[in-house]
């Protein structure tokens, strides 16, 4: 393995990402990054892991995040993104981003297993730090205390959700519905009886059994997908 072991091989006007950590959440994040086509580097410090996405990710090796000198010799530098799944050794994560962030990579993405680490994460200069398990925590908690469908959180009080149409708007157009000054959140795409969605706007009519994605502050989301 040389210092050129990554640029030899990508196309420089490719989006590329290295992904460091091939564990639960960094395993599914590199193989969905391949599936869209992008250039997916995996990195991991289990043989039996690595061995397991060879041929599913355009390059999956064996090494030692924790060392510049392998890190060099995978070209990190080079790629658009970093991702740093590394979650059950802090050590190991915190040493990782400490070190691409001395070799000047551009975008770094690190898990955090907790607010501790994630601060020591920030504190690092990482501008996006990853709570997967707590992300997924408060989607879930929504889901299951409401009639959401589905949620997505954008910020701290802003989400897309899906839900059923609730009988107050059906058969009407969303003009006579007024829905943004009633309700305090707007619907963005309309999934009708032919399965297909389209987009909302002013003149579009809800039917019954219609699907919705709506978005809005939390509170005033959850309030209208409980309407029904």
């Amino acid at each position: 393995m040389d210092n050129h072991f990554w640029s030899r091989r990508r196309d420089s006007s490719a989006t590329s990402v290295a992904v460091i950590g091939l564990g639960r959440f960094g395993g599914a994040l590199a193989v969905e990054l391949a599936r869209s086509g992008t250039e997916v580097l995996g990195v991991d410090a289990d043989e039996d892991i690595v061995q397991s996405l060879n041929g599913v990710l355009t390059h999956v090796v064996r090494a030692d995040s924790t060392r510049q000198a392998a890190l060099d010799q995978l070209g990190i530098a080079d790629f658009d993104r970093v991702v740093v799944g590394i979650g059950s050794d802090i050590q190991a994560s915190i040493l990782t981003t400490s070190l691409l962030k001395r070799m000047g990579v551009r975008s770094v993405w690190a898990k955090a297993i907790s607010e501790q680490h994630g601060l020591i994460l920030e504190q690092l200069g990482i501008e996006h730090v990853i709570f997967p398990e707590a992300d997924m925590g408060r989607r879930v908690a929504h889901l299951v205390r409401g009639q959401m469908l589905d949620y997505v959180e954008f910020d701290r009080d802003l989400v897309v959700a899906k839900t059923t149409a609730p009988s107050e708007i059906v058969g009407r157009t969303l003009e006579e519905s007024a829905v943004r000054r009633r309700h305090g959140v707007t619907i963005v795409k309309i999934k009708a009886a032919d399965g297909e969605w389209h987009a909302a706007g002013a003149s579009s009519v809800v039917g019954e059994g219609d699907t919705l994605i709506v978005i809005g502050p939390v509170a005033r989301t959850e309030r209208f997908a409980a309407l029904q």
